[in-house]
């Protein structure tokens, strides 16, 4: 994530400032317990007191994190996406009462986020990085309903990325007070 900040931008600040605000659009939502899921060392420091944290290697697949998560329900999104509207998460936990996976795709490959039952479905090894993450999970699904869509949205993966951040949309303050600062 931190190879996206623009030019005059510290990788290292970009990439805790748009983590910072993907976990304050989770953190806002009602009747959702924020974990804070990170390979990246002292990001737990932007998370409210309390706050589950759990480390992860750097290329631990998502299977294996879903395995770790407690709870019945969860979402993972993606912390390059420091503008997701809330409700797209909704969304995704909505269509969970029609498949037992739902993504919110990226714009150019990818997915923000995705959502699933825990523990997760045993044939699903999801990818966010994957390029195509719906069309990878309904080939491994026992059909293709059973993994569902949700708008998409895009995901801040290259310095030119930023131009898609909308100054009308509430949040992404510490992305937005990097970004107007240069």
């Amino acid at each position: 994530m931190a190879q996206a900040a623009p030019p005059g931008i510290d990788p290292d600040e970009f990439l805790e400032a748009m983590a910072e605000d993907t976990y304050e659009i989770v953190a806002g939502l009602e009747l959702v317990t924020p974990v804070l899921v990170t390979s990246v060392p002292g990001l737990d420091e932007i998370v409210w007191p309390g706050t589950e944290v759990i480390t992860i290697g750097e290329d631990e697949p998502l299977k294996d994190v879903l395995a770790r998560l407690e709870g019945d329900q969860v979402a993972v999104v993606s912390a390059d996406a420091p503008d997701l509207p809330p409700l797209l998460i909704g969304k995704l936990f909505r269509e969970l009462g029609r498949a037992e996976i739902t993504v919110c795709p990226a714009e150019g490959g990818g997915a923000v986020a995705m959502a699933c039952a825990l523990p997760a479905p045993a044939w699903a090894a999801p990818d966010l990085d994957a390029y195509d993450a719906v069309k990878d999970l309904r080939a491994q699904a026992p059909g293709p309903r059973r993994v569902a869509t949700t708008p998409g949205w895009h995901r801040l993966r290259t310095p030119q990325d930023v131009e898609r951040l909308d100054p009308g949309l509430e949040g992404w303050d510490n992305t937005r007070a990097l970004v107007t600062a240069r």
